[in-house]
């Protein structure tokens, strides 16, 4: 009998994560799965994406999905997608049941080499993701105050950018930090990721002021590397703004894609799997 879809409900999620990191990425825990799965930003989500049971009504694949609300426009994030090798046929029930969710727009930021044919096949476009990757050294003058300090962060950011601080908190891969300089502040969102196995790398993902983050930018790549020891900063030209000096554009980044009625400029990088899981 083939497998059954059927949405993930909160019932399900611990089911999930384990099967996730069993079958998919043994690095992130079981624990670290649910958390991710289940986000800490208030939404009305209609479920965690679906999944595939067999006749022993055992989970025989998983398609993630992270939702919010952003702008009067409801977004579904494609996240993890894991079936087991003997289920692989029935791989595209998960995603048309994704897809056939009405009222929703379309994110994947991090599909697989395979994913993105059949992507583009569906009608997802393609963000520019030209990305520099830039060498964090420890400049000793570097303008500008850097702070990681809750209290700081609640006490100094408004509006839309302290809701989307408030909303990323406990987010466990979104790092937070808010650099200041006359009078002026910009809000900060990295992750670090991975590149050939090595965790070396930080990650852009939110700038909220990056005219202001051109002049500090000194300053945040060298907390990078003197208080985390991360080496390097990986920075895509829409996300920071510029180009980093001393930094060379990467010839192959990694894609990601949204489709809907969505323009290239709305897409970003908050309420998704990249600020809520590591890996």
């Amino acid at each position: 009998m083939a497998p059954q879809t059927a949405p993930i409900t909160t019932a399900d999620v611990p089911a999930v994560a384990r099967f996730l990191y069993e079958h998919l990425n043994a690095r992130v825990s079981a624990d670290s799965w649910e958390r991710a799965i289940q986000v800490p930003w208030k939404v009305e989500a209609p479920n965690h994406g679906f999944l595939l049971r067999d006749e022993q009504d055992e989970i025989a694949g998983v398609y993630l999905a992270f939702y919010s609300e952003r702008d009067g426009r409801r977004i579904c994030n494609l996240g993890a997608w894991c079936v087991l090798p003997q289920h692989r046929f029935h791989s595209l029930k998960l995603l048309k049941a994704l897809l056939s969710q009405e009222g929703h727009v379309f994110t994947d930021l991090s599909p697989s080499g395979t994913v993105v044919p059949m992507n583009t096949r569906l009608g997802f476009r393609f963000v520019d993701t030209a990305t520099a990757l830039a060498p964090n050294l420890p400049w000793p003058s570097a303008p500008g105050r850097l702070s990681t300090d809750p209290a700081a962060l609640e006490s100094t950011l408004r509006g839309a950018d302290l809701q989307i601080y408030r909303d990323h908190a406990t987010a466990a891969a979104a790092r937070q930090v808010m650099l200041t300089h006359r009078g002026r502040y910009c809000h900060v969102i990295y992750r670090t990721d991975r590149r050939k196995g090595l965790p070396l790398f930080a990650s852009l993902l939110h700038v909220s002021d990056p005219g202001l983050f051109r002049v500090l930018r000194r300053r945040f790549q060298s907390h990078l590397l003197l208080r985390h020891g991360i080496p390097a900063l990986l920075a895509e030209i829409r996300v920071a703004g510029h180009r980093p000096r001393l930094s060379r554009m990467l010839p192959d980044t990694r894609r990601k894609m949204y489709r809907g009625d969505l323009a290239e400029r709305d897409v970003d990088y908050l309420y998704s799997e990249l600020t809520c899981l590591s890996w």
